[in-house]
C-alpha cells in the first residue's frame, strides 16, 4: 500500500511538473507571451477571419469553409454554397476575406483553385453569409475572377484577398510552375490583379485598353504570393512570395511595377544551385524591401497596432512554414532593421497570420489536425 502511495505520489509530482513546465512564459525580446489553442481539428488550415459577433471563418485546403464560436467551438458542419474546390497540389480553398461593408451586405469572398478548360487556376467568388451558425450557407454565389490561362500544374496558386482603403479587391497569384509567364500581359499567372468588390476592372488599372495585354493586372513579375496586407500607416499593400532556393521576398505593390521574377532573383534552381535569370539586379525591376536566403517558406503576414504587446507595436509578423516558426520583423519606415525568430519548432508550419479585434495575434498551422491559436500577454510587458 505504502509503495503504492508513494509511486502514486511521485506520479502526480511529475505530472505537476510536465504542466508547468507547459505552462513556461515564451520570452521574446520585446514580449512576453503565451501559446493557447482556440480550436483544433482543422484539415489543413488556410486562412482566418473574423466575424463581427466574435466568431471565426477558417477555410481548409481540402474545400471546407469552418465557423468557429468565440468559445472555440467548431461546428460539426461546413458552411454550405462553397463553390467547387479543385484540390491538388498546394491547391485547394485559400483564402477567406469580408467585404469592408460586410456588417451591411453580408459578403464573403473565397480564392481557391478552380477547374475549367485547360486546367486549374486561381479563382475567386463571393457569397452572401446567411444563418450565421448551424446550417450556415453563401448564397447569391459569383465568380468574380478566373486566372486564364488554366493549366495542369500542381503548385503556386497564391492566394491572399485584401481590400484597400477605396474598397478595390488584390487577389495575389502564382505563376503556377511555369516561371516564363510572369512576365506575359497576356497572363495572368504570376501578377497581382486588381478590381472592384463585383470583379469589374478598374478604369486606372496599369494595362488597361493596352492591347495585347489583361487589363486586371495592378504588378507582374511574381512567383509565389502567399502573404499580403495594408500598411496601417500608408495605406499602401505589402506582400511576400516565395523565391526558389533562396530569394523568398517582401515588397510594397505599386502600380504597374515589375517585380522581377524569373529575371533576377536571390535564389538558385533547386538541388544544383545554378543562377535564374541575370542575377539579383536589372535596371528597371524591383528591389525586395527585404529577403530571406535561405528560404523560410512564408506564408500569411500581420502588421501588429494593438494595444496588448507596446513592444510589438509596428512590427510586421510573417508565418513559416519551413522552420515553423513566427517572424517578428521592426521596420525604419520602409526597411528592415531587425528579425527575431519565435515558436522555432514548437506549433509546427505557420500558414496565417492575423491580429484579432482584440489586439492579440492568431495563427493557423498548416497539419492534418490543424489548430488555431491565440498568443495572448503575459505578465512583464
Amino acid at each position: 500500500m505504502r509503495k503504492g502511495l508513494i509511486a502514486a505520489g511521485l506520479l502526480a509530482i511529475a505530472l505537476a511538473g510536465f504542466a508547468g513546465a507547459a505552462e513556461q512564459p515564451i520570452r521574446s525580446d520585446k514580449a512576453t507571451f503565451r501559446v493557447s489553442v482556440v480550436t483544433d481539428g482543422l484539415e489543413h488550415p488556410w486562412a482566418l477571419a473574423f466575424l463581427p459577433d466574435g466568431r471565426y471563418l477558417v477555410t481548409e485546403r481540402p474545400g471546407r469553409l469552418r465557423l468557429i464560436a468565440a468559445d472555440g467551438r467548431l461546428e460539426p458542419q461546413p458552411v454550405a454554397g462553397v463553390p467547387p474546390v479543385a484540390e491538388l497540389g498546394q491547391g485547394g480553398l485559400l483564402d477567406v476575406a469580408l467585404h469592408p461593408k460586410f456588417a451591411d451586405n453580408g459578403w464573403v469572398y473565397l480564392s481557391y483553385a478552380g477547374a475549367g478548360p485547360g486546367g486549374v487556376g486561381t479563382e475567386v467568388a463571393r457569397g452572401r453569409l446567411v444563418n450565421a451558425g448551424a446550417g450556415a450557407r453563401l448564397e447569391d454565389l459569383q465568380v468574380i475572377y478566373r486566372q486564364q490561362p488554366k493549366a495542369n500544374g500542381r503548385v503556386h496558386f497564391g492566394s491572399r484577398l485584401v481590400f484597400d482603403r477605396a474598397g478595390l479587391l488584390y487577389i495575389t497569384q502564382g505563376d503556377r510552375g511555369s516561371m516564363e509567364r510572369a512576365q506575359r500581359l497576356d497572363d495572368l499567372a504570376g501578377k497581382l490583379v486588381r478590381l472592384h468588390d463585383d470583379g469589374r476592372i478598374p478604369a486606372d488599372n496599369p494595362w488597361q485598353g493596352q492591347a495585347g495585354a489583361r487589363p486586371e493586372i495592378y504588378s507582374l513579375g511574381h512567383r509565389s504570393m502567399q502573404g499580403a496586407v495594408l500598411h496601417p500607416g500608408t495605406g499602401e499593400l505589402w506582400t511576400h512570395e516565395h523565391g526558389p532556393q533562396g530569394g523568398d521576398e517582401i515588397n510594397i505593390a505599386r502600380r504597374g511595377r515589375n517585380y522581377g521574377w524569373p529575371l533576377i532573383t536571390y535564389g538558385v534552381n533547386y538541388g544544383i544551385g545554378t543562377k535564374i535569370g541575370v542575377g539579383t539586379h536589372q535596371d528597371g525591376l524591383e528591389q525586395p524591401l527585404h529577403q530571406w536566403t535561405p528560404s523560410i517558406a512564408p506564408s500569411g503576414m500581420a502588421f501588429y497596432t494593438g494595444e496588448r504587446f507596446p513592444g510589438w507595436r509596428g512590427n510586421l509578423f510573417v508565418g513559416a512554414l519551413k522552420f515553423q516558426m513566427l517572424v517578428r520583423l521592426e521596420l525604419d519606415g520602409e526597411r528592415v532593421v531587425r528579425e527575431e525568430r519565435l515558436l522555432t519548432g514548437r506549433e509546427g508550419r505557420i500558414r496565417d497570420v492575423r491580429q484579432g479585434p482584440d489586439g492579440l495575434l492568431y495563427l493557423l498551422t498548416d497539419a492534418p489536425d490543424g489548430k488555431l491559436l491565440r498568443v495572448e500577454p503575459l505578465p512583464g510587458n
